[in-house]
């Protein structure tokens, strides 16, 4: 909620108004005095003294009832607005807002009732937001649990039936298990892992390290894969120091994920092309491929949770969380991680604060 500065502007007029009311009343007393009094000292005998005072006074106490009244009647109105749109938001329509008049501590109320209306509404949409991802969530992970479950206990209602004609239909149906099992095994790990990074209790062991050293160390492990995959490597790695705070395991993850998804979905042949490069405040490294055709009609889609293409649900190729690990790692670490595609070309592009 917005912190607002409170000050005496409502005192200062409170006492304004019962100063004025006040003068107003002693005016009307003196002014029936004015009048009135002659007839008193003509005709003493005739009116009570007492009676006198007594009406002088109740004439003064009506006037300044009245007047304070007429001078703050639009205060008094305004704050029943106010009170009428505290009910509704109360009632749950948050986001109203109140129009704010004048400069005073009642105005500075309504300003605070709209701010924390407008919070009130956006943790709520924001609740909702995360109740439906959590469900969307545990659709797509029952989903992609059940596909290999399923084929696991498929595969071995075979084999306790008998159903192999020899030892190498044994042994592939063996094998497939095998296959399924760890695919499931990688979907909960990589379920735990996601469910973990998402926490606010999630921390990171931070340390200084230089970029530059630690992507050509990371780089030259993969050199021999992406050969052998038939990807010509096509390297700009920049030799200047470029120190950055991170936690080295997690985006060792972050840039490994990147190289495997390079040589699961590129063109065989082609090139493979991985660029680092940095300024006065941030390492920008840019991973390319590419690829048959675009993914998806926004390339950053790709990020999304458990988002993947029918062709991945049906096969063997992913779990489909890599990349929303990789950006919440990222995140973490106050950087940034895109996608963009071009001509053929996939580039997925991450980038981190510089130390000073």
């Amino acid at each position: 909620m917005k912190n607002i500065k409170i000050n005496d502007k409502l005192v200062i007029k409170f006492y304004v108004v019962i100063a004025i009311s006040f003068l107003l009343a002693l005016g009307m007393m003196m002014l029936i005095s004015y009048f009135t009094l002659p007839l008193y000292l003509d005709h003493p005998t005739e009116i009570n003294l007492k009676k006198y005072n007594l009406m002088l006074i109740s004439l003064g106490i009506l006037t300044f009832i009245a007047s304070s009244l007429f001078l703050v009647r639009k205060k008094l109105i305004y704050l029943k607005h106010i009170t009428e749109n505290i009910e509704q938001i109360a009632n749950g329509d948050l986001g109203l807002t109140i129009a704010v008049q004048g400069g005073d501590e009642i105005a500075q109320l309504a300003m605070n009732i709209n701010s924390m209306s407008e919070e009130l509404k956006s943790k709520f949409e924001n609740e909702r937001r995360l109740e439906s991802s959590k469900n969307e969530l545990i659709t797509n992970v029952s989903h992609d649990l059940r596909t290999p479950l399923t084929s696991i206990i498929g595969y071995l209602e075979l084999l306790r039936k008998g159903q192999y004609a020899n030892k190498e239909q044994f042994q592939g149906y063996v094998d497939t298990i095998y296959g399924k099992s760890q695919r499931l095994k990688n979907l909960i790990n990589e379920l735990f892992e996601y469910t973990r990074l998402s926490s606010p209790d999630v921390r990171l062991n931070l340390r200084i390290v230089d970029l530059a050293w630690l992507i050509r160390q990371m780089f030259g492990e993969y050199i021999p894969l992406l050969e052998e995959k038939q990807l010509t490597i096509e390297e700009s790695i920049t030799e200047e120091d470029i120190p950055v705070l991170i936690d080295v395991e997690k985006m060792v993850r972050v840039y490994e994920n990147l190289i495997m998804n390079a040589i699961k979905y590129s063109l065989k042949p082609s090139p493979f092309r991985i660029v680092l490069i940095s300024d006065d405040s941030k390492a920008v490294l840019i991973v390319s491929n590419q690829i048959a055709a675009p993914p998806v009609d926004d390339a950053n889609k790709l990020f999304d949770r458990l988002f993947i293409d029918d062709e991945e649900r049906t096969g063997n190729r992913g779990t489909g969380l890599g990349l929303a690990i990789s950006k919440r790692i990222v995140h973490l670490h106050e950087g940034d991680i895109r996608a963009e595609y071009n001509d053929n070309w996939i580039s997925f592009i991450v980038e981190l604060p510089i130390q000073k």
